[in-house]
């Protein structure tokens, strides 16, 4: 563990597996910490060195003054991996971390060695959903919405039949710092990535849910088509496929990264 400082922000990081093996960075969505990974840590990490960190305003790391952009958080991801001396990660993202990692796979090409964007979204046109959000939290707190957060992260099934995982994740959903989350979702609404990606050139492998209501498949087929060689998987799951189909999800990632290097 280490606290690694970006712009004066102190970040949390975890890195776990062996030193010298091939690096895999997570990112993960808004309002997670780094505990959101713990199903695929046992394999990840078994052939990887695998590095979390929790996201600015976020779990154990620092809460800078918002709002935030993709920009920032994408150098903040970059300060992590120069002082860790990573030249190249493997770089796999959801929901939010995806966004970072378009933005990190069209600005620092050379620090990609491949790309996982899972269950992400690269423009929302309509800000009123994102500026409702702001203005409840801001005035209620995250306990406002967790319920009909777990409802669009994950399908009712999973719901009914794993409830001690839907609980951890409430649990680290609401214990979000409010000022980081609504930092982040501004971050969030003002996205476009519509330009971007088309400069995207890592070999790259989009996720998807088919439940996902908060990034739907569309929004992946999108990113696919748009970014040079893409591909697209889809997982039976709503938002947090990683958790909801861990199995799954784990296989598609691990088979994507250890493909033979160009």
């Amino acid at each position: 563990m280490a606290v690694i400082q970006s712009d004066g922000c102190p970040l949390f990081v975890e890195t776990t597996g062996p030193e010298r093996a091939p690096v895999i960075m997570l990112s993960n969505s808004l309002g997670t910490t780094h505990e959101m990974w713990e199903p695929q840590m046992k394999l990840f990490a078994r052939d990887h060195r695998v590095v979390r960190y929790d996201r600015r305003g976020h779990g154990r790391s620092g809460v800078a003054k918002g709002p935030y952009t993709m920009e920032m958080l994408g150098r903040d991801a970059l300060a992590i991996m120069d002082a860790l001396e990573l030249q190249k990660v493997n770089w796999c993202g959801l929901s939010m971390g995806g966004m970072v990692g378009q933005w990190l796979g069209a600005n620092a090409p050379e620090r990609i060695e491949r790309l996982v964007l899972a269950n992400t979204h690269y423009y929302y046109p309509a800000k009123d959903f994102w500026n409702d959000r702001i203005r409840t939290v801001s005035e209620k707190g995250l306990a406002a919405i967790v319920g009909p957060n777990m409802e669009r992260w994950f399908t009712r099934d999973f719901r009914e039949n794993s409830p001690g995982a839907v609980a951890r994740m409430s649990d680290i959903f609401v214990a979000t710092p409010v000022e980081g989350y609504l930092a982040c979702c501004a971050a969030v609404r003002d996205m476009d990535h519509r330009e971007i990606l088309g400069k995207i050139t890592a070999p790259t492998l989009v996720i998807a849910g088919r439940h996902d209501q908060s990034t739907p498949v569309d929004a992946a087929e999108y990113i696919r088509s748009h970014i040079p060689g893409a591909a697209l998987t889809l997982l039976d799951a709503a938002h947090i496929s990683n958790i909801e189909q861990a199995d799954d999800f784990t296989a598609e990632v691990l088979g994507f990264f250890n493909q033979p290097r160009r």
